[in-house]
């Protein structure tokens, strides 16, 4: 089950590694059966992108689909809202199910309200940096966070490769979130695999999101284990 709201913590280096399939990857004419599979594969979250074609060159589904799941899985649903102005749909998205919403802070003029409204409908808070997005925009906004999401990818398509460019901005938010001493986890989506998360792992994530890696895979319980342990070629 979700995790309490962010609170003051002692860092503990032996925190849990979560996976989150990102259902983007899924076969949609078997949504039900897919949730299952990955919840008996061992997966932590499911992870929702939700996209509008204007915030990004993609759409994907909205809160019907997330209400649809949600009796389906004992799954802790992390929606990442792709879609601008956010605002009006977190309501929605909240009595759809979803645990925790996570959103960008180019997505609306007021990141701090759109968070405190998040938090009062009884969700945990994300906030998602895109590439080009720097770590100074959420520098003020930590004691409203539970989850920093760091794209690895430019976001709107699934199957884009990992860029490493990224790998100083978790770094630097690992630290960030240390020296706060508030309990936030540090995500990471975009070309995930066994190759890739180890580096991830490294610069101090704790939450990996895995699309194709997981869906894509004949072994999915395999795909999931090879990823959280940061095994593969």
């Amino acid at each position: 089950m979700p995790l309490p709201h962010n609170r003051r913590v002692t860092r503990s280096t032996s925190r849990p590694v979560l996976i989150a399939p990102s259902l983007l990857a899924a076969d949609f004419t078997r949504l039900a059966e897919e949730v299952a599979a990955i919840e008996s594969a061992g997966a932590d979250w499911l992870h929702l992108d939700i996209m509008d074609g204007h915030f990004v060159p993609n759409i994907s589904f909205g809160p019907a689909i997330v209400k649809a799941l949600r009796p389906l899985t004992r799954m802790p649903f992390d929606v990442h809202l792709m879609i601008a102005p956010a605002d009006p749909y977190l309501a929605a998205f909240a009595e759809a199910g979803a645990d925790l919403i996570s959103l960008h802070p180019e997505a609306g003029p007021h990141l701090h309200r759109s968070l405190q409204t998040i938090r009062g409908l009884g969700k945990k808070t994300g906030v998602v940096l895109n590439p080009g997005t720097p770590v100074e925009s959420i520098a003020h906004v930590l004691d409203l966070v539970d989850l920093i999401l760091v794209m690895t990818v430019n976001p709107g398509f699934g199957g884009q490769s990992f860029l490493e460019s990224q790998l100083p901005k978790m770094a630097t938010l690992r630290r960030m979130i240390d020296e706060s001493g508030r309990d936030i986890r540090l995500q990471i989506d975009g070309g995930v695999t066994a190759r890739t998360a180890p580096l991830c792992l490294e610069a101090g994530a704790d939450v990996l999101v895995a699309g194709t890696a997981v869906f894509g895979a004949p072994d999915r319980a395999a795909a999931i284990r090879a990823i959280r342990g940061g095994q593969g070629a």
